[in-house]
């Protein structure tokens, strides 16, 4: 996890959080259980074959960056329905990370989810993961007014309800590219180290100031170290 920049992590008074794939292993596969329920809900809501729409799903995904654009601009779906629908997945391959929930639970300082998915899906992963008591707030698609990030307006809707100091703060993402605007805001940045090719898009630049091969670990590195210093 070599620093490249960005602020000593010491000196962190805000820890941002990505959700899926970051809080637990991308080897969970939990994201092809959504993937599914897309499609289901394309072909369920346009009457359509799995077939067709899988592909109005990668379309609307291509043309509109995310599929939700696409079904709110061509077919006026309301994204709470899709939301809803496609985060009810089944956790059980989930595992509780016991370092990590100690992990969580001894750093100082607020920790806040920044997701594209929904905060029902944040709710129902954290209380899963059983690290729900140390997260202060939850910024998810919804108050970014349903545009992904990188977009900058969840962002800034953090940065404003949450009143953070963008020099105090980490953001923590599976996804590189996602670490640009925060790292363009001021944050000091955090990447864990994914094997898939969409999320290690854009891992090298200087936007990247650490790189996480295991959250937990890292996490209680920086704790051990806090506490070294304060002795």
């Amino acid at each position: 996890m070599p620093a490249t920049g960005g602020r000593p992590l010491g000196e962190i008074e805000t820890w941002i959080f990505d959700l899926d794939n970051t809080l637990y292993p991308v080897s969970c596969r939990l994201f092809d259980q959504i993937h599914a329920r897309m499609t289901r809900f394309i072909a369920e809501r346009l009457d359509l074959t799995p077939e067709v729409a899988l592909i109005v799903q990668k379309t609307y995904f291509r043309e509109h960056g995310t599929t939700l654009r696409g079904l709110m601009t061509v077919d006026r779906i309301d994204p709470d329905d899709f939301l809803a629908f496609v985060h009810e997945v089944d956790l059980s391959g989930v595992p509780r990370d016991p370092v990590l929930v100690a992990a969580l639970s001894a750093l100082p300082g607020r920790k806040i989810i920044h997701t594209n998915g929904s905060r029902r899906h944040a709710e129902r992963l954290l209380d899963h993961l059983g690290i729900a008591a140390s997260f202060c707030g939850i910024v998810d698609i919804a108050v970014a007014d349903y545009q992904p990030k990188p977009a900058l307006t969840g962002y800034h809707e953090l940065l404003r309800r949450h009143r953070v100091a963008p020099a105090s703060a980490l953001m923590i993402e599976d996804m590189a590219k996602n670490l640009v605007p925060a790292a363009t805001l001021g944050m000091t940045t955090a990447w864990v180290r994914s094997p898939v090719d969409w999320a290690a898009a854009r891992s090298e630049g200087d936007h990247v100031h650490h790189v996480v091969d295991n959250l937990g670990r890292f996490l209680t590195d920086i704790y051990r170290g806090r506490e070294r210093n304060a002795a």
